[in-house]
């Protein structure tokens, strides 16, 4: 089917200001007339939650942790970017948007990340306003940092936390609220299926994690604010908690999967010590501005202290091979160049599976006491990690499953093909195209959350008679409400009567290692070809095999993971069938095929310029096509170079 993106026409330093213009507005008393249904209390939740809550409307909102303050947004380090060009180093709205699109390799829609540049100048003025402590320089100006893909210093930064202090923020906007009795607070509750009623999205079905009781909610829209699938791999920097199930289950009720190949590997991870591990931890990306890359020239030396290394010795494989960005070469570029020095023989640390992160000239520049002041937090987390102190010693990192910049397909209002459903921040297919630049995660979700949604819900909601009307038929007694319920029982009976002998982690790591093989940080026809084969079969081994401990009558975790893996084994088919389709190299989606002799991506813009959104048809192996042509008319189609 054709996919409308409803960009507004005009310039495109004025399509957000016209869209405002033009969108449909509801008075306050009648505000109060509409439930907004938010699933996940992440930024983009949290945000949304308490500014539609502030605007009128009745908002319940929905997160599986025990508080907001628990969702993976608090995991976030490094900073968060905004055109503010305080550093008066050229940098501006319009840089903002061309880094983003460039960094995105061209695979993003522009009019979204021109309205993301704009809107990043606010996010700062409101977080300051929350009280988020943000890092200031002598005079008491906000400080700033760079990060990947720049060549300014945009990114506001609360040392190593960031995340942390800026989801504080919007959990005091949202507690506030709550205060207030305009948001109903639903904890410890995930989400089980997306109810639709006539084709437009009204209500959703969850499962109280603490009592198990599955309860049907009903609500005019709802909003998915449930974050990436990255844990589809299992090993990756999220939280375990993390799932795709949430975007599936809508996916699988008619919402369209827009471009799930595109994957980020985040390139300065701890690296695997071991077969015991759950999860990766994250090193921020901050460290780049002050840390060093690199590898021995020579494979002999790998087995070396890297104080006995000489300087002549030594491959600052970044510097050499992008001088313009060094270091700050993008997550993409900088993780395949990683995994190329480490697949040379060149690597160090157990397995050959690392690469040097030196901090010993910044320390002799500005001093340890400097170092810590910047980064004081990550450095600790990495001593407690690996034993070793990255002030004596180089960090040992590697590329790891991060970010994904794949999602549900939505148009310019945030609302997917599903009347109804709005999805935000990562849990849409984004505006980082085929690779996310570092600290635009957070401004994206809070964009989403605090400035676009409050301004496009109502486009949606004026065509639609609110449910608390007398005489509305949709409710939870409506025949779709009940038939997911009883969907839901089914699948959870089907789970506890399973008689198999395997654990569900079992089955997550099988799965999550093949993903990772076959479509990781370079993926080829054959390999691809080899995990279409395996995964149909191995989802019938999870079915027939799988054993889930316990009741549904309280909390019982390997019920919940159950589920969320089940979804994983569906999903992860449509993941690389969207990788074998896309014939082409681009940001973090890397065909081995498809590259320059210098190996570099190749992309191919005749064939493959557009957002591949993905329509289930019943046929995991089968899904439908659909594509949104992407057009450019502000910044060029070019090869995308940082030398």
């Amino acid at each position: 089917m054709p996919l409308n993106s409803n960009v507004p026409s005009g310039p495109m330093a004025m399509k957000w200001s016209k869209h405002k213009q033009d969108s449909k507005l509801i008075n306050p008393k009648n505000k109060r007339k509409y439930t907004v249904i938010v699933v996940g209390s992440g930024l983009a939740g949290a945000s949304a939650a308490a500014t539609l809550s502030e605007l009128g409307y009745k908002v319940k909102c929905f997160c599986f942790q025990d508080s907001a303050r628990r969702a993976h947004s608090i995991a976030a380090q490094g900073g968060v970017n905004a055109a503010k060009n305080y550093q008066n180093d050229g940098d501006s709205v319009h840089r903002l948007f061309y880094d983003t699109v460039k960094g995105g390799d061209f695979r993003a829609r522009e009019a979204n990340v021109h309205r993301l540049a704009e809107v990043s100048v606010n996010i700062i003025d409101q977080c300051v306003a929350q009280g988020v402590p943000f890092a200031r320089e002598y005079g008491g100006m906000l400080a700033n940092r760079s990060f990947g893909g720049a060549q300014v210093s945009r990114t506001f930064y609360a040392r190593g936390q960031t995340g942390q202090q800026l989801l504080l923020g919007a959990y005091s906007a949202l507690n506030k609220e709550i205060a207030a009795g305009g948001v109903e607070m639903f904890s410890r509750m995930e989400m089980l299926d997306l109810v639709t009623v006539d084709g437009h999205a009204k209500g959703i079905i969850t499962r109280n994690l603490v009592t198990g009781a599955i309860e049907a909610h009903a609500g005019d829209t709802v909003l998915l604010c449930t974050g990436g699938y990255g844990n589809v791999f299992y090993l990756s920097t999220n939280a375990m908690g993390c799932n795709v199930t949430a975007t599936w289950r809508a996916h699988k009720k008619g919402a369209f999967f827009a471009n799930p190949c595109y994957t980020q590997i985040h390139p300065t991870c701890i690296p695997v010590s071991g077969d015991y591990q759950s999860k990766l931890t994250l090193m921020s990306e901050s460290l780049r501005n002050d840390g060093r890359v690199w590898v021995p020239k020579n494979a002999a030396d790998c087995g070396k202290e890297p104080s006995q290394i000489p300087e002549e010795a030594r491959d600052y494989y970044l510097e050499r091979k992008y001088p313009s960005f060094g270091n700050l070469a993008p997550r993409d570029i900088s993780s395949r160049a990683a995994k190329e020095a480490c697949d040379d023989g060149r690597g160090v640390g157990p397995g050959g599976r690392g690469v040097y992160l030196d901090f010993a000239e910044a320390i002799g520049q500005f001093s340890q006491k400097t170092i810590a002041e910047r980064y004081g937090n990550l450095f600790e987390m990495y001593e407690r990690i690996t034993g070793e102190s990255a002030y004596k010693r180089p960090m040992r990192i590697y590329p790891a499953v991060h970010y994904t910049m794949g999602g549900l397909w939505v148009d310019y209002n945030l609302m997917s093909n599903l009347p109804g459903l709005h999805v935000l921040g990562e849990a849409n297919f984004s505006d980082h195209g085929a690779n996310r630049l570092g600290a635009s995660a957070l401004m994206q979700g809070l964009a989403d959350g605090y400035f676009v949604i409050p301004t496009t819900v109502a486009n949606y909601l004026v065509t639609q008679k609110p449910i608390s009307d007398k005489g509305s038929p949709i409710n939870i007694d409506h025949p779709e409400f009940k038939k997911a319920l009883e969907s839901c029982n089914a699948q959870t009976k089907r789970f506890l009567n399973n008689k198999g002998k395997r654990s569900v982690d079992s089955f997550h790591r099988e799965l999550g290692l093949l993903v990772w093989d076959k479509c990781g940080m370079a993926r080829t026809r054959e390999g691809l070809q080899e995990a279409l084969n395996r995964i149909p079969s191995l989802r019938e081994e999870f079915w027939s095999s799988v054993v889930v401990p316990g009741s549904g009558d309280f909390t019982n975790q390997e019920l919940e993971k159950a589920g969320r893996v089940a979804d994983f084994m569906e999903f992860a088919e449509l993941l690389c069938l969207d990788a074998q389709h896309r014939e082409e190299s681009c940001g973090g989606h890397f065909r081995s095929e498809y590259q320059y002799p210098d190996g570099e991506a190749k992309r191919d813009d005749e064939n493959f310029c557009y957002a591949a959104a993905w329509e289930h048809t019943g046929n995991f192996a089968k899904p439908t096509l659909n594509k949104e042509p992407l057009v450019f008319e502000e910044v060029h189609l070019a090869v995308r170079s940082y030398k």
